[in-house]
């Protein structure tokens, strides 16, 4: 792999000119250069596994992009190379970041345009100029995928509007109206997707019609049945109206909020549109006659749209979602193994500005746009994989999903601990970290002002680099490092008096080892698993998994060694105070729980490559292996259909937030009564009483019928027979035909929307649509005079403008509706415009060949108006559902929840012998989706206009940012205690010696959350007399630090041991930290108690 190799090659330096530039940076005065604010010393070289090749090397890596050693000299040689070359703005050196070290910025328009001449002749080269960048530009866009993806859509557009303006596509549609609905499907259903969400597409599509056809069908069979044999045709009406029009239309909305898919929607659009044609339009209805000739209409013109979009889809640029997988897998990679560098650095350094600076921010924000798209792809790549017959592929690449989500969620954990001890670090230097100005080396300048420490480390180290030049190991650079600084601690530094200090002596000691796995972590995550094609399979080099064997093996025992070091010390084991003792438990937790989580990254990682292993295999088995189509073979068992069956365990939707537990056997050793809490505590949730009485079962059996879904369903469906009344009542049904009332009832189905705030949006998108697509069908009407080579140049210009909109700008609602509103305007006038004169009815806005567009314009506006008021009104006026209300008290719930659920405490879990005790698998999938339906009500919330003020959307997104980070916590502390199912006899010994404290901390944590989710229900201020858990924690921390100290010499106890605990406390500082932020949040949404607000009236 040239690219591994030359990396590997960049990352290593001369020993010898490392040694001499050292004393360069030591002695000030022999540079002209201002010396750096603080003193920093390399780590030594440390052992690391080449991943490339398994060999084991010794080299000081910088976990960046190679960089020369000589600053100075490499900037006057770029800048002699290339004048307008420059360095980044901050400074290469120590303080530099670890990805990119210099870029060449973009050169500005102004210093790219040539010098002009002036006057007449300069103004034209400035035009010309303009014009030329303004083509490429134009050109830069046409070329990438959305611009790509906006050409398909106009294309399929007009193949669409062929079914009007062509003679024989519009006689083989037949002569009734409404022929524009196979161009309304190439709208809905349009092109500008992958292969797999096409296939989707039309699968949804014909579902549409199937329900549609059901539901005229059967209308027409019961008004048959009611005239023609009951003769009670009123009472037929009555039940078409409410049955099937009401309740097949309610049905409708209710799957639209159910599902909530973009591709559903537009599906539930199509079937409304369908339905209330047949029903509310239709003569066969109203006359009872069975009458087929305008369902078969409108399944020719659904068909014909559908796979006129489809042929564009497959045929013009396709895209393939299996190939935007592995190209998204392709960065996804790349942006882990970016941030794993930073947050290793940043931890390293103890400087908290790595993972504040912009380049991380912005490489966090990628990888998650990254995982989402990836998701997303995988979705798609699934109908492909299935049409295709490659199922096996498609579970394997689900297995791959799943395992990038879990080393996500472990460089989360890295990143939690980073952040916990950058906040310890700040506390013990008052308040001001001192950032570390390289990655070689651990905070000591600004943490102590002792020069004898100083110089005492630079000897240290100058004594590691002796050692390792001639061979040396740990133990004999620990011999001599002991020896130069003559202190009684056998890590060879002066007595550790601070947290700060602590620290010092983790990172000297596990320092190296976690440079050197980082590295090989790195690397491998840069790593192509594709070709450079990515049509030659999976590319991986053989030595990837035995060197990364190889550097776990390697990081284990030297990080076993090196924890045995320091706890045999008296640093840790001396009297301090309390507080004191506090600090130097959670600096050893954050430092015990960072490399213990970067081990289980990679630990993480040999799944990942053999999940690409397997997936290579798949990939080079021979097609008649490969393509099976086991999903079509439903005489088969279900057993034989294993392929079938994994793809459903595997599904990316249904998998479990972590990974299952490996290890079957639970230690069945009986706790101490004094370890085990009580019921209520521990348990689930209560169970309801059993002697309930028959008003509170009937209640109970009834409640499905009182959710906001149901409701919904039943006001859609009763607004949606109200306002087709008219068209069944003999007297105003002309009125109804005239004014166009089935588009009006149309748009109050598009308009309606579980919440106030969504239909408000969707109204105002709805309104301004429909106008602005009448007027430019108006213009082009007036323009092309019913021409119809006009009348196609025009409408593939308003797809290019309507599908900018939608696919462009991402504003679908708007899009959709100018379009259709056009649609309902030119092409409806270009078919009277050339319809027969015997076909023509009294009441068509027009006579002989001439349509009157003006009517016709305004018909459709006024009716698309009233039927979007008609839908505010029934949102708002019958059981109306506030986003703010209904966000509120949903983010009310979550968080009472969410307090119950740590009030079972999770490390009980190990006593209690159940996996799922603290937060099963389902319930926390729940709490994930609960949080971005959330997410959704705070947008439409956003669109709902009160008397008492905007909503606060910034303030409560911020909440909702931390509800997030406490989601995180909540599983990162899941994985822990699932990976540690078996009790070893230190863990039990801790966890009966830290009970009290950790129901101490657990109460108050719980009763934080309630007394938020009470706050946020109530939307009253919080008292000022709010329990703080720092004491708690601090008491619980302080417990573990005297456990450490009372067993240093009469038990042998491995850091293993305190790893959970170490998780423990900094999952419970995360929470901590967040419930902070959220309760200065609350206090400045509800403001604080006063005399007002007490007064008894």
């Amino acid at each position: 792999m040239p690219r591994a190799a030359s990396r590997d090659a960049s990352l290593s330096r001369n020993p010898s000119t490392t040694r001499e530039a050292r004393p360069a940076s030591r002695a000030p005065s022999r540079s002209p250069r201002r010396s750096p604010p603080h003193e920093f010393i390399p780590l030594r070289n440390s052992t690391l596994i080449l991943p490339a090749t398994g060999e084991r090397v010794k080299r000081t890596i910088t976990l960046s992009n190679p960089v020369t050693a000589n600053i100075e000299e490499s900037r006057s040689i770029a800048s002699t190379r290339n004048p307008a070359y420059r360095f980044d703005a901050q400074e290469m050196g120590p303080e530099s970041p670890l990805l990119a070290t210099h870029r060449k910025p973009p050169q500005s328009r102004t210093k790219q345009r040539r010098i002009l001449p002036s006057g007449l002749l300069g103004k034209r080269l400035a035009v010309k100029y303009e014009t030329s960048v303004l083509l490429r530009r134009i050109w830069a866009f046409c070329i990438s995928r959305t611009g790509q993806g906006i050409l398909k859509c106009s294309i399929a557009y007009l193949f669409g509007s062929m079914g009007t303006f062509v003679p024989f596509l519009s006689n083989y549609l037949g002569d009734q109206d409404g022929k524009h609905i196979m161009a309304t499907c190439t709208v809905y259903f349009h092109p500008a997707r992958s292969q797999g969400s096409m296939f989707e597409a039309g699968f949804m599509a014909i579902l549409a019609f199937l329900y549609a056809a059901f539901i005229a069908f059967t209308s027409m069979g019961v008004e048959v049945l009611f005239d023609k044999k009951l003769e009670l045709i009123v009472v037929g009406h009555a039940i078409v109206l409410g049955v099937f029009c009401g309740g097949g239309l309610g049905l409708v909305g209710w799957i639209k909020h159910k599902r909530g898919n973009p591709l559903v929607n537009v599906a539930c659009s199509l079937t409304s549109l369908a339905i209330i044609t047949v029903l509310t339009k239709e003569e066969s209805i109203r006359e009872a006659e069975f009458s087929t000739d305008k369902i078969v209409q409108v399944m020719k013109m659904v068909l014909m749209g559908i796979v006129a979009t489809t042929v564009v889809n497959f045929t013009i640029l396709p895209v393939s979602a299996r190939k935007d997988f592995s190209k998204n897998l392709v960065e996804m990679t790349d942006s882990l193994g970016d941030m794993l560098a930073m947050i290793t650095r940043g931890f390293l350094t103890g400087s908290e500005e790595e993972l504040e600076q912009r380049g991380f921010q912005d490489v966090s924000a990628r990888y998650k746009g990254q995982y989402a798209a990836l998701s997303k792809n995988l979705s798609e790549a699934k109908w492909e994989h299935y049409v295709f017959g490659t199922e096996g592929q498609y579970v394997v690449e689900t297995k791959l999903l799943n395992c990038m989500r879990r080393l996500s969620r472990n460089i989360g954990g890295l990143r939690s601990a980073a952040t916990t001890q950058f906040g310890l670090l700040s506390q013990s230097t008052g308040n001001a970290v001192t950032p570390v100005a390289s990655v070689y080396t651990p905070t000591t300048a600004g943490l102590s002002n002792k020069l004898s420490r100083i110089n005492s480390w630079m000897s240290f180290q100058e004594n590691f680099e002796t050692l390792e030049g001639t061979g040396g190991d740990l133990d004999r650079a620990l011999e001599a490092g002991t020896q130069i600084s003559g202190e009684d601690d056998l890590g060879g530094l002066l007595t550790a008096r601070t947290p700060a200090d602590i620290f010092e002596r983790f990172i000297m000691h596990l320092g190296p080892s976690m440079k050197s796995l980082a590295f090989t972590l790195k690397t491998i995550l840069d790593e192509l698993p594709y070709g450079d094609d990515q049509k030659s399979g999976i590319v991986i080099n053989p030595n990837f998994r035995s060197s990364l064997v190889s550097a776990i093996d390697l990081y284990s025992n030297a990080r076993s060694e090196a924890l045995k070091i320091l706890y045999k010390g008296q640093a840790l084991s001396m009297s301090r105070p309390a507080d004191l003792e506090a600090d130097f438990e959670e600096v050893a937790a954050s430092c015990g729980y960072f490399s213990t989580s970067l081990q289980d990254f990679a630990e993480e990682m040999k799944g990942y490559l053999d999940i690409l292993d397997e997936l290579k295999e798949e990939l080079e088995k021979p097609a008649s292996k490969r393509l099976t189509w086991n999903w079509l073979k439903v005489w088969q068992p279900k057993s034989d259909r294993s392929s079938r069956k994994t793809a459903k365990e595997d599904d990316h939707e249904h998998d479990a937030l972590m990974p299952s537990n490996e290890e079957e056997g639970l230690n069945t050793e009986q706790p101490s009564p004094a370890y085990v809490q009580n019921d209520v505590t521990f348990g689930r949730f209560p169970k309801r009483y059993d002697n309930a009485t028959w008003g509170q079962r009937f209640r109970r059996a009834t409640r499905a019928f009182r959710r906001d879904e149901t409701k919904f369903a039943v006001k859609v469906g009763a607004g949606a027979a109200l306002f087709a009344l008219p068209s069944f009542i003999e007297d105003t049904q002309p009125f109804y035909e005239h004014w166009r009332g089935e588009w009006g009832l149309l748009s109050y189905m598009l308009v309606c929307s579980m919440t106030i705030g969504a239909s408000n949006t969707t109204g105002f998108a709805r309104a301004w649509g429909t106008v602005l697509g009448a007027v430019c069908a108006v213009v082009a009407w007036l323009l092309s005079q019913g021409n119809v080579f006009l009348m196609a140049f025009f409408g593939w210009i308003m797809a290019v403008g309507g599908f900018y909109i939608i696919v462009g700008q991402g504003k679908g609602p708007l899009g959709r509706f100018i379009l259709l509103s056009y649609n309902l305007t030119a092409l409806y006038a270009y078919s009277l415009s050339v319809k027969d004169d015997e076909w023509w009815d009294e009441d068509e806005e027009g006579k002989g060949h001439d349509p009157l567009i003006g009517d016709i314009a305004l018909h459709r506006v006024v009716a698309v108006l009233v039927g979007c008021l008609w839908g505010l009104m029934i949102t708002r006026l019958v059981w109306p559902i506030s986003a703010r209300k209904k966000f509120r008290n949903g983010l009310s719930l979550l968080l009472l929840r969410m307090g119950l659920i740590w009030k079972r405490d999770p490390l009980s879990t190990l006593l209690s012998g159940k996996s799922d005790a603290y937060i099963n698998q389902k319930e926390e999938l729940e709490l994930q989706r609960y949080l971005s339906r959330l997410e959704g009500l705070k947008e439409s919330a956003s669109h709902e206009f009160e008397l008492k003020g905007p909503f606060e959307t910034a303030e409560y997104a911020a909440v909702l940012k931390s509800v997030g980070k406490m989601l995180d916590a909540f599983h990162a502390m899941n994985v822990v205690v699932s990976k540690d199912s078996k009790v070893t006899p230190v863990e039990l010994d801790l966890l009966g010696y830290t009970a009290s404290e950790r129901s101490q901390l657990c109460s108050r944590i719980s009763h934080l959350f309630q007394v938020m989710a009470s706050s946020l229900k109530l939307e009253f201020p919080l008292n000022d007399a709010l329990p703080n858990t720092d004491h708690a924690r601090e008491r619980f921390l302080t417990r573990i630090f005297k456990y450490r100290k009372a067993h240093s010499n009469t038990q042998s106890k491995d850091d293993e041991d305190f790893a959970l605990f170490y998780a423990y406390v900094l999952v419970t500082g995360q929470i901590s930290k967040e419930i902070s932020e959220i309760v200065q949040v609350l206090e400045n949404l509800f403001g604080v108690l006063d005399e007002d607000l007490l007064k008894l009236q």
